[in-house]
Protein backbone atom coordinates (compact mmCIF):
# COMPACT_ATOMS: atom_id res chain seq x y z
CA UNK A 1 0.00 0.00 0.00
CA UNK A 2 1.37 3.71 -0.66
CA UNK A 3 0.56 6.66 0.55
CA UNK A 4 -0.04 10.54 -0.53
CA UNK A 5 3.40 10.79 -1.75
CA UNK A 6 3.36 7.06 -3.72
CA UNK A 7 6.18 6.28 -0.90
CA UNK A 8 5.24 2.29 0.68
CA UNK A 9 3.52 2.40 4.37
CA UNK A 10 2.44 -0.44 6.56
CA UNK A 11 -0.18 -0.31 8.44
CA UNK A 12 0.44 -3.55 10.97
CA UNK A 13 -3.14 -4.73 10.50
CA UNK A 14 -4.33 -1.37 11.67
CA UNK A 15 -7.02 0.74 9.63
CA UNK A 16 -5.43 4.65 8.94
CA UNK A 17 -6.74 7.41 9.08
CA UNK A 18 -5.91 7.73 5.32
CA UNK A 19 -7.88 4.73 4.46
CA UNK A 20 -11.25 6.17 6.35
CA UNK A 21 -10.49 9.68 4.21
CA UNK A 22 -10.76 7.41 0.96
CA UNK A 23 -13.75 5.99 1.69
CA UNK A 24 -15.48 8.93 2.53
CA UNK A 25 -14.49 10.56 0.11
CA UNK A 26 -16.03 8.02 -2.69
CA UNK A 27 -19.30 7.71 -0.47
CA UNK A 28 -19.49 12.27 -1.03
CA UNK A 29 -18.75 11.73 -4.88
CA UNK A 30 -21.72 8.63 -4.97
CA UNK A 31 -23.98 10.87 -3.70
CA UNK A 32 -22.65 13.79 -6.32
CA UNK A 33 -23.38 11.33 -8.97
CA UNK A 34 -26.69 9.85 -8.31
CA UNK A 35 -28.08 13.81 -7.97
CA UNK A 36 -26.23 14.84 -11.13
CA UNK A 37 -28.57 14.98 -14.13
CA UNK A 38 -26.54 14.11 -16.92
CA UNK A 39 -27.13 12.93 -20.38
CA UNK A 40 -27.44 9.12 -21.45
CA UNK A 41 -24.05 9.07 -23.54
CA UNK A 42 -20.70 9.32 -22.87
CA UNK A 43 -19.49 13.11 -22.19
CA UNK A 44 -16.28 12.67 -23.80
CA UNK A 45 -15.07 8.98 -24.78
CA UNK A 46 -11.97 10.71 -26.90
CA UNK A 47 -10.16 11.67 -23.31
CA UNK A 48 -10.18 8.37 -22.55
CA UNK A 49 -6.53 6.96 -23.75
CA UNK A 50 -5.01 10.36 -22.48
CA UNK A 51 -6.55 9.86 -18.95
CA UNK A 52 -6.49 6.23 -18.53
CA UNK A 53 -3.16 5.92 -20.69
CA UNK A 54 0.67 6.20 -20.51
CA UNK A 55 3.35 3.86 -19.41
CA UNK A 56 2.75 1.87 -16.31
CA UNK A 57 4.44 4.07 -13.30
CA UNK A 58 7.51 3.48 -11.43
CA UNK A 59 6.72 4.25 -8.08
CA UNK A 60 2.65 4.90 -8.04
CA UNK A 61 1.23 7.31 -7.19
CA UNK A 62 -1.21 8.54 -3.86
CA UNK A 63 -4.99 7.36 -2.97
CA UNK A 64 -6.41 10.10 -3.84
CA UNK A 65 -4.76 11.11 -6.81
CA UNK A 66 -5.71 7.91 -8.30
CA UNK A 67 -9.11 7.94 -7.47
CA UNK A 68 -9.57 11.55 -9.07
CA UNK A 69 -7.97 10.33 -11.91
CA UNK A 70 -10.79 7.26 -12.28
CA UNK A 71 -13.65 9.65 -11.26
CA UNK A 72 -12.11 12.25 -14.49
CA UNK A 73 -12.34 9.15 -16.50
CA UNK A 74 -15.34 8.13 -15.51
CA UNK A 75 -17.36 11.62 -15.47
CA UNK A 76 -16.05 11.27 -19.57
CA UNK A 77 -16.20 8.20 -20.89
CA UNK A 78 -19.11 6.07 -18.76
CA UNK A 79 -22.52 5.32 -19.95
CA UNK A 80 -25.03 5.77 -17.63
CA UNK A 81 -27.05 3.23 -17.97
CA UNK A 82 -28.98 3.46 -14.54
CA UNK A 83 -30.87 6.30 -15.95
CA UNK A 84 -33.86 5.57 -16.59
CA UNK A 85 -34.13 6.33 -20.49
CA UNK A 86 -30.94 3.84 -21.13
CA UNK A 87 -33.10 1.69 -23.15
CA UNK A 88 -29.87 -0.42 -24.85
CA UNK A 89 -29.22 -3.63 -24.56
CA UNK A 90 -31.20 -5.51 -21.46
CA UNK A 91 -29.29 -3.26 -18.64
CA UNK A 92 -30.65 -2.77 -15.77
CA UNK A 93 -29.84 0.03 -13.32
CA UNK A 94 -28.65 -0.45 -9.86
CA UNK A 95 -31.25 -0.04 -6.58
CA UNK A 96 -29.46 2.31 -3.96
CA UNK A 97 -29.70 -1.18 -1.91
CA UNK A 98 -27.93 -3.11 -4.40
CA UNK A 99 -24.93 -0.08 -4.75
CA UNK A 100 -24.94 0.31 -0.87
CA UNK A 101 -24.79 -3.59 0.21
CA UNK A 102 -22.90 -3.95 -3.22
CA UNK A 103 -20.16 -1.70 -0.85
CA UNK A 104 -20.59 -4.07 2.03
CA UNK A 105 -19.23 -6.99 -0.37
CA UNK A 106 -16.19 -5.20 -1.22
CA UNK A 107 -15.69 -3.95 2.04
CA UNK A 108 -15.90 -7.89 3.88
CA UNK A 109 -14.76 -9.16 0.66
CA UNK A 110 -15.33 -13.01 1.03
CA UNK A 111 -14.58 -15.99 -1.18
CA UNK A 112 -17.47 -17.60 -1.59
CA UNK A 113 -15.82 -20.63 -2.83
CA UNK A 114 -16.94 -23.28 -0.10
CA UNK A 115 -18.20 -22.44 3.61
CA UNK A 116 -15.20 -22.33 5.22
CA UNK A 117 -14.10 -19.34 3.68
CA UNK A 118 -17.34 -17.45 3.91
CA UNK A 119 -20.30 -19.12 6.42
CA UNK A 120 -21.87 -15.59 5.75
CA UNK A 121 -22.05 -16.15 1.67
CA UNK A 122 -22.80 -19.46 2.02
CA UNK A 123 -25.77 -19.41 4.01
CA UNK A 124 -27.16 -16.31 2.14
CA UNK A 125 -27.05 -18.22 -1.42
CA UNK A 126 -29.16 -20.93 0.46
CA UNK A 127 -31.79 -18.33 1.33
CA UNK A 128 -31.71 -16.82 -1.86
CA UNK A 129 -32.13 -20.20 -3.49
CA UNK A 130 -35.20 -20.96 -1.50
CA UNK A 131 -37.29 -17.27 -1.87
CA UNK A 132 -36.18 -17.53 -5.61
CA UNK A 133 -37.65 -21.09 -6.31
CA UNK A 134 -40.52 -19.86 -4.53
CA UNK A 135 -40.96 -16.51 -6.66
CA UNK A 136 -40.50 -18.12 -9.71
CA UNK A 137 -42.67 -21.11 -9.46
CA UNK A 138 -40.49 -23.57 -9.24
CA UNK A 139 -40.11 -27.56 -8.42
CA UNK A 140 -39.52 -27.77 -4.78
CA UNK A 141 -36.13 -29.46 -5.37
CA UNK A 142 -34.97 -26.50 -8.10
CA UNK A 143 -31.33 -26.01 -6.71
CA UNK A 144 -29.17 -22.57 -7.62
CA UNK A 145 -26.08 -21.50 -8.42
CA UNK A 146 -24.82 -18.01 -8.29
CA UNK A 147 -22.39 -17.05 -11.66
CA UNK A 148 -21.11 -13.95 -13.44
CA UNK A 149 -23.80 -13.53 -15.70
CA UNK A 150 -26.28 -15.56 -17.57
CA UNK A 151 -23.59 -16.75 -20.20
CA UNK A 152 -21.97 -18.81 -17.18
CA UNK A 153 -25.29 -19.73 -15.84
CA UNK A 154 -26.15 -21.28 -19.27
CA UNK A 155 -22.58 -23.13 -19.45
CA UNK A 156 -23.76 -24.49 -15.49
CA UNK A 157 -26.97 -25.38 -16.44
CA UNK A 158 -26.02 -27.19 -20.15
CA UNK A 159 -23.50 -29.01 -18.69
CA UNK A 160 -26.02 -30.60 -16.87
CA UNK A 161 -28.23 -31.64 -19.74
CA UNK A 162 -24.98 -33.06 -21.35
CA UNK A 163 -24.12 -35.27 -18.12
CA UNK A 164 -27.70 -36.26 -17.61
CA UNK A 165 -28.57 -36.95 -21.27
CA UNK A 166 -24.75 -38.94 -21.94
CA UNK A 167 -25.19 -40.91 -18.60
CA UNK A 168 -28.84 -41.93 -19.85
CA UNK A 169 -26.81 -43.70 -22.60
CA UNK A 170 -24.72 -45.14 -20.73
CA UNK A 171 -22.06 -42.73 -20.68
CA UNK A 172 -20.06 -41.12 -17.86
CA UNK A 173 -18.91 -37.48 -19.48
CA UNK A 174 -16.63 -36.64 -16.40
CA UNK A 175 -14.47 -39.54 -16.88
CA UNK A 176 -14.37 -40.55 -20.76
CA UNK A 177 -14.77 -37.11 -22.11
CA UNK A 178 -16.54 -36.55 -25.59
CA UNK A 179 -14.24 -38.64 -27.78
CA UNK A 180 -16.48 -41.42 -29.40
CA UNK A 181 -19.19 -40.50 -26.98
CA UNK A 182 -22.98 -41.58 -28.23
CA UNK A 183 -24.42 -38.70 -30.04
CA UNK A 184 -26.69 -35.34 -28.99
CA UNK A 185 -28.97 -33.72 -30.76
CA UNK A 186 -29.56 -29.79 -29.43
CA UNK A 187 -32.51 -28.04 -31.11
CA UNK A 188 -32.49 -24.16 -30.35
CA UNK A 189 -34.93 -21.70 -31.24
CA UNK A 190 -34.43 -19.12 -34.65
CA UNK A 191 -33.97 -16.32 -32.16
CA UNK A 192 -31.52 -18.31 -29.29
CA UNK A 193 -29.12 -15.85 -27.83
CA UNK A 194 -25.71 -16.16 -28.61
CA UNK A 195 -24.77 -17.16 -25.13
CA UNK A 196 -26.05 -20.19 -25.06
CA UNK A 197 -24.81 -20.80 -28.36
CA UNK A 198 -21.11 -20.21 -27.49
CA UNK A 199 -21.81 -22.65 -23.98
CA UNK A 200 -22.80 -25.01 -26.20
CA UNK A 201 -19.91 -24.82 -28.36
CA UNK A 202 -17.56 -24.74 -25.20
CA UNK A 203 -19.27 -28.04 -24.61
CA UNK A 204 -18.23 -29.39 -27.21
CA UNK A 205 -21.73 -29.81 -28.68
CA UNK A 206 -21.62 -26.72 -31.38
CA UNK A 207 -21.75 -29.64 -34.38
CA UNK A 208 -24.82 -31.22 -33.07
CA UNK A 209 -26.76 -27.62 -32.93
CA UNK A 210 -29.99 -27.65 -35.26
CA UNK A 211 -32.42 -24.40 -35.68
CA UNK A 212 -36.11 -24.48 -34.93
CA UNK A 213 -38.37 -22.24 -36.97
CA UNK A 214 -39.98 -19.40 -34.98
CA UNK A 215 -42.85 -17.64 -36.04
CA UNK A 216 -43.51 -13.66 -36.72
CA UNK A 217 -43.48 -13.16 -33.16
CA UNK A 218 -40.31 -14.72 -32.68
CA UNK A 219 -42.06 -17.91 -30.71
CA UNK A 220 -40.60 -21.39 -31.93
CA UNK A 221 -42.81 -23.37 -33.54
CA UNK A 222 -43.72 -26.35 -31.95
CA UNK A 223 -44.96 -28.31 -35.17
CA UNK A 224 -41.15 -28.00 -36.17
CA UNK A 225 -39.57 -28.70 -32.97
CA UNK A 226 -41.76 -31.99 -32.95
CA UNK A 227 -40.36 -32.74 -36.78
CA UNK A 228 -36.86 -32.77 -35.64
CA UNK A 229 -37.30 -33.78 -32.17
CA UNK A 230 -38.36 -37.16 -33.52
CA UNK A 231 -35.82 -37.35 -36.30
CA UNK A 232 -32.87 -36.79 -33.55
CA UNK A 233 -30.80 -39.49 -32.94
CA UNK A 234 -29.20 -40.21 -29.36
CA UNK A 235 -30.07 -37.73 -26.34
CA UNK A 236 -31.98 -34.74 -26.84
CA UNK A 237 -31.57 -31.11 -25.35
CA UNK A 238 -33.64 -28.00 -26.14
CA UNK A 239 -33.34 -24.62 -25.29
CA UNK A 240 -36.10 -22.24 -25.39
CA UNK A 241 -36.48 -18.61 -24.38
CA UNK A 242 -38.39 -16.26 -21.90
CA UNK A 243 -38.44 -12.80 -23.33
CA UNK A 244 -35.85 -12.78 -26.18
CA UNK A 245 -33.84 -10.54 -26.40
CA UNK A 246 -35.07 -8.49 -29.68
CA UNK A 247 -38.53 -8.74 -29.14
CA UNK A 248 -39.33 -9.96 -25.75
CA UNK A 249 -41.20 -13.19 -26.86
CA UNK A 250 -41.65 -15.95 -24.68
CA UNK A 251 -41.78 -19.37 -26.55
CA UNK A 252 -44.99 -21.95 -26.03
CA UNK A 253 -43.41 -23.21 -22.52
CA UNK A 254 -46.08 -25.84 -22.24
CA UNK A 255 -45.84 -27.27 -25.42
CA UNK A 256 -42.10 -27.34 -26.50
CA UNK A 257 -41.75 -29.00 -22.64
CA UNK A 258 -44.59 -31.92 -23.31
CA UNK A 259 -42.51 -32.15 -26.84
CA UNK A 260 -39.02 -32.26 -25.42
CA UNK A 261 -40.44 -34.86 -22.39
CA UNK A 262 -42.04 -37.14 -24.71
CA UNK A 263 -38.33 -38.35 -26.13
CA UNK A 264 -36.98 -38.15 -23.07
CA UNK A 265 -34.73 -34.59 -23.63
CA UNK A 266 -34.10 -31.91 -21.22
CA UNK A 267 -35.30 -28.60 -21.68
CA UNK A 268 -33.42 -25.25 -20.66
CA UNK A 269 -35.17 -21.94 -20.92
CA UNK A 270 -32.89 -18.98 -21.22
CA UNK A 271 -34.95 -16.58 -19.32
CA UNK A 272 -32.00 -13.77 -18.97
CA UNK A 273 -34.59 -11.53 -17.90
CA UNK A 274 -37.71 -12.63 -18.42
CA UNK A 275 -37.96 -15.30 -16.00
CA UNK A 276 -38.38 -11.52 -13.16
CA UNK A 277 -42.41 -11.56 -14.82
CA UNK A 278 -43.19 -14.62 -13.36
CA UNK A 279 -43.10 -12.54 -9.66
CA UNK A 280 -46.26 -10.52 -11.24
CA UNK A 281 -49.68 -12.15 -10.83
CA UNK A 282 -50.79 -10.05 -13.84
CA UNK A 283 -47.84 -11.23 -15.97
CA UNK A 284 -47.46 -14.54 -14.58
CA UNK A 285 -50.06 -16.30 -17.36
CA UNK A 286 -47.83 -14.97 -20.29
CA UNK A 287 -44.70 -17.62 -18.72
CA UNK A 288 -47.26 -20.63 -18.60
CA UNK A 289 -44.96 -23.40 -18.15
CA UNK A 290 -41.78 -21.91 -16.80
CA UNK A 291 -42.12 -24.33 -13.99
CA UNK A 292 -42.34 -27.46 -16.64
CA UNK A 293 -38.24 -26.95 -17.85
CA UNK A 294 -35.80 -28.83 -16.49
CA UNK A 295 -33.14 -25.90 -15.63
CA UNK A 296 -33.28 -22.04 -16.00
CA UNK A 297 -30.15 -19.49 -16.37
CA UNK A 298 -31.49 -15.87 -15.59
CA UNK A 299 -29.40 -12.18 -14.43
CA UNK A 300 -29.47 -10.57 -11.15
CA UNK A 301 -28.13 -7.15 -13.44
CA UNK A 302 -31.03 -7.02 -15.46
CA UNK A 303 -34.39 -6.69 -14.37
CA UNK A 304 -34.00 -7.27 -10.83
CA UNK A 305 -31.34 -4.18 -11.24
CA UNK A 306 -29.01 -5.60 -8.67
CA UNK A 307 -25.11 -3.93 -9.41
CA UNK A 308 -22.84 -5.90 -11.80
CA UNK A 309 -22.51 -8.83 -11.96
CA UNK A 310 -25.01 -11.38 -10.87
CA UNK A 311 -26.19 -14.68 -12.81
CA UNK A 312 -28.24 -17.47 -11.72
CA UNK A 313 -28.55 -20.91 -12.56
CA UNK A 314 -31.34 -23.06 -11.57
CA UNK A 315 -31.54 -26.65 -11.91
CA UNK A 316 -34.90 -28.81 -11.01
CA UNK A 317 -32.37 -32.17 -10.79
CA UNK A 318 -29.61 -32.07 -8.58
CA UNK A 319 -27.77 -34.53 -8.95
CA UNK A 320 -26.89 -33.93 -12.34
CA UNK A 321 -26.38 -30.16 -11.87
CA UNK A 322 -23.79 -30.93 -8.97
CA UNK A 323 -22.40 -34.12 -10.61
CA UNK A 324 -21.17 -31.80 -13.48
CA UNK A 325 -19.23 -28.96 -12.20
CA UNK A 326 -17.97 -30.29 -9.08
CA UNK A 327 -14.50 -31.34 -7.83
CA UNK A 328 -12.97 -31.75 -4.76
CA UNK A 329 -8.92 -31.44 -3.68
CA UNK A 330 -7.41 -32.18 -0.16
CA UNK A 331 -6.54 -28.80 0.71
CA UNK A 332 -10.41 -28.05 0.69
CA UNK A 333 -12.36 -27.61 3.71
CA UNK A 334 -16.05 -28.85 1.79
CA UNK A 335 -19.15 -29.55 3.16
CA UNK A 336 -18.72 -33.37 3.85
CA UNK A 337 -17.44 -31.17 7.39
CA UNK A 338 -19.42 -27.90 7.05
CA UNK A 339 -21.99 -26.70 4.84
CA UNK A 340 -23.07 -26.16 1.74
CA UNK A 341 -20.21 -25.29 -1.02
CA UNK A 342 -21.05 -22.56 -3.44
CA UNK A 343 -18.70 -23.79 -5.76
CA UNK A 344 -20.73 -27.31 -6.34
CA UNK A 345 -23.21 -25.06 -8.14
CA UNK A 346 -21.44 -22.92 -10.53
CA UNK A 347 -18.79 -22.92 -13.21
CA UNK A 348 -16.71 -20.70 -11.08
CA UNK A 349 -14.75 -21.36 -7.99
CA UNK A 350 -13.83 -18.48 -6.14
CA UNK A 351 -15.46 -15.42 -6.77
CA UNK A 352 -17.16 -12.13 -4.87
CA UNK A 353 -20.19 -12.62 -2.11
CA UNK A 354 -22.58 -11.54 -4.82
CA UNK A 355 -25.32 -13.43 -2.54
CA UNK A 356 -25.27 -10.86 -0.12
CA UNK A 357 -26.22 -8.36 -2.39
CA UNK A 358 -29.09 -10.44 -4.06
CA UNK A 359 -30.55 -11.02 -0.83
CA UNK A 360 -30.14 -7.60 0.43
CA UNK A 361 -32.70 -6.44 -2.86
CA UNK A 362 -34.89 -9.88 -2.58
CA UNK A 363 -35.43 -8.55 1.44
CA UNK A 364 -35.85 -4.84 0.49
CA UNK A 365 -38.57 -5.39 -2.09
CA UNK A 366 -39.68 -8.55 -1.60
CA UNK A 367 -42.17 -10.20 -3.82
CA UNK A 368 -44.34 -6.90 -4.36
CA UNK A 369 -41.54 -4.63 -5.14
CA UNK A 370 -40.11 -7.23 -7.82
CA UNK A 371 -43.19 -7.36 -9.39
CA UNK A 372 -43.91 -3.36 -9.53
CA UNK A 373 -40.71 -3.34 -10.72
CA UNK A 374 -41.82 -5.80 -13.73
CA UNK A 375 -45.13 -4.34 -13.99
CA UNK A 376 -44.12 -0.62 -14.68
CA UNK A 377 -41.45 -1.53 -17.06
CA UNK A 378 -43.94 -3.39 -19.41
CA UNK A 379 -46.59 -0.69 -18.48
CA UNK A 380 -44.12 1.50 -20.21
CA UNK A 381 -43.03 -0.53 -22.94
CA UNK A 382 -46.42 -0.60 -24.07
CA UNK A 383 -47.05 2.71 -23.95
CA UNK A 384 -43.66 3.19 -26.09
CA UNK A 385 -45.47 0.72 -29.05
CA UNK A 386 -48.59 2.63 -29.02
CA UNK A 387 -46.79 6.32 -29.47
CA UNK A 388 -44.68 4.88 -31.80
CA UNK A 389 -46.50 2.86 -34.23
CA UNK A 390 -49.46 5.34 -35.07
CA UNK A 391 -46.96 7.22 -36.61
CA UNK A 392 -46.66 7.11 -40.70
CA UNK A 393 -43.86 4.76 -41.52
CA UNK A 394 -42.66 3.04 -38.14
CA UNK A 395 -43.90 -0.25 -37.89
CA UNK A 396 -44.36 -2.68 -34.48
CA UNK A 397 -42.32 -5.64 -35.99
CA UNK A 398 -43.68 -8.04 -33.17
CA UNK A 399 -45.78 -7.73 -30.03
CA UNK A 400 -44.96 -5.60 -27.07
CA UNK A 401 -44.93 -9.15 -24.76
CA UNK A 402 -43.05 -7.60 -21.82
CA UNK A 403 -40.31 -4.95 -21.97
CA UNK A 404 -38.93 -5.19 -25.61
CA UNK A 405 -40.24 -2.98 -28.15
CA UNK A 406 -39.36 -3.58 -31.98
CA UNK A 407 -39.43 -1.19 -34.38
CA UNK A 408 -39.06 -0.79 -38.00
CA UNK A 409 -38.39 2.40 -39.48
CA UNK A 410 -36.80 2.32 -43.17
CA UNK A 411 -33.52 0.73 -44.22
CA UNK A 412 -30.46 0.40 -42.38
CA UNK A 413 -29.25 3.99 -43.35
CA UNK A 414 -32.28 5.32 -42.09
CA UNK A 415 -32.52 3.20 -38.82
CA UNK A 416 -28.79 4.05 -38.33
CA UNK A 417 -29.35 7.76 -38.90
CA UNK A 418 -32.27 7.93 -36.08
CA UNK A 419 -30.35 6.06 -33.55
CA UNK A 420 -26.82 8.14 -34.15
CA UNK A 421 -29.43 11.56 -33.57
CA UNK A 422 -30.92 9.74 -30.72
CA UNK A 423 -27.97 8.45 -29.03
CA UNK A 424 -25.77 11.83 -29.65
CA UNK A 425 -28.25 13.60 -28.35
CA UNK A 426 -27.85 12.41 -24.91
CA UNK A 427 -31.75 12.28 -24.46
CA UNK A 428 -32.24 8.52 -24.48
CA UNK A 429 -30.24 5.31 -25.54
CA UNK A 430 -31.03 2.78 -28.28
CA UNK A 431 -29.82 -0.12 -30.34
CA UNK A 432 -30.12 -1.37 -33.54
CA UNK A 433 -30.75 -4.66 -34.90
CA UNK A 434 -31.95 -7.27 -37.66
CA UNK A 435 -35.22 -9.10 -37.84
CA UNK A 436 -35.88 -11.32 -39.85
CA UNK A 437 -33.73 -9.73 -42.36
CA UNK A 438 -35.09 -6.34 -41.62
CA UNK A 439 -33.38 -3.47 -40.40
CA UNK A 440 -34.68 -2.30 -36.70
CA UNK A 441 -34.37 -0.44 -33.71
CA UNK A 442 -35.05 -2.24 -30.05
CA UNK A 443 -36.04 -0.64 -27.11
CA UNK A 444 -35.54 -2.26 -23.69
CA UNK A 445 -37.20 -0.77 -20.49
CA UNK A 446 -35.21 -2.57 -18.26
CA UNK A 447 -34.55 -0.43 -15.24
CA UNK A 448 -36.66 0.19 -12.05
CA UNK A 449 -37.14 3.55 -12.75
CA UNK A 450 -38.65 3.74 -16.07
CA UNK A 451 -42.25 4.35 -15.96
CA UNK A 452 -44.79 6.32 -17.71
CA UNK A 453 -43.16 9.67 -17.83
CA UNK A 454 -39.97 8.28 -19.20
CA UNK A 455 -41.85 6.41 -21.95
CA UNK A 456 -43.56 9.86 -23.24
CA UNK A 457 -40.17 11.78 -23.27
CA UNK A 458 -38.74 8.93 -25.24
CA UNK A 459 -41.16 8.65 -27.90
CA UNK A 460 -41.08 12.47 -28.25
CA UNK A 461 -37.33 12.39 -28.50
CA UNK A 462 -37.78 9.81 -31.07
CA UNK A 463 -40.56 11.32 -33.18
CA UNK A 464 -38.19 14.54 -33.13
CA UNK A 465 -35.09 12.74 -34.32
CA UNK A 466 -37.52 10.30 -37.25
CA UNK A 467 -39.42 12.75 -38.69
CA UNK A 468 -37.66 15.37 -41.47
CA UNK A 469 -36.38 18.70 -39.79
Amino acid sequence: MTGSRGQPRIADGQVMAEDLDLLESVAHYARFFLETPRPVRPRDPERLGQLLGGELPEKGNGEHTTLGRLVEAGESGLRPSGDSRSFGYVVGGALPVGIASDWLVSLWDQCAAVYETSPLASVAEQVCERWLVELFGLPSETVMGLTSGCTTANLACLSAARQQQLHAAGWEVNGRGMRDSPPLSVLVGRHTHVSGLRCLRLLGLGGQVEQVDAGPDGRMDPRHLAELAAKAPGGLIVCGQVGSTDCGSVDPLVEIASITHAHGGWLHLDAAYGMWAAASPVLRPRLSGLELADSWSCDGHKWLNTPYDCGIALCARPEPFIDAVRFNADYLQTSERTGRDPMDHRVEISQRARALTLWAILHHEGRDGVAHIVERNCSAAGELGRLLEGEPGIELLAPVTLNQVLLHIGDESRTRQVVNALNSGGSCWVTSTTWNGRSAIRISVSNWQSGQESAEATAGAFLRAYRPS
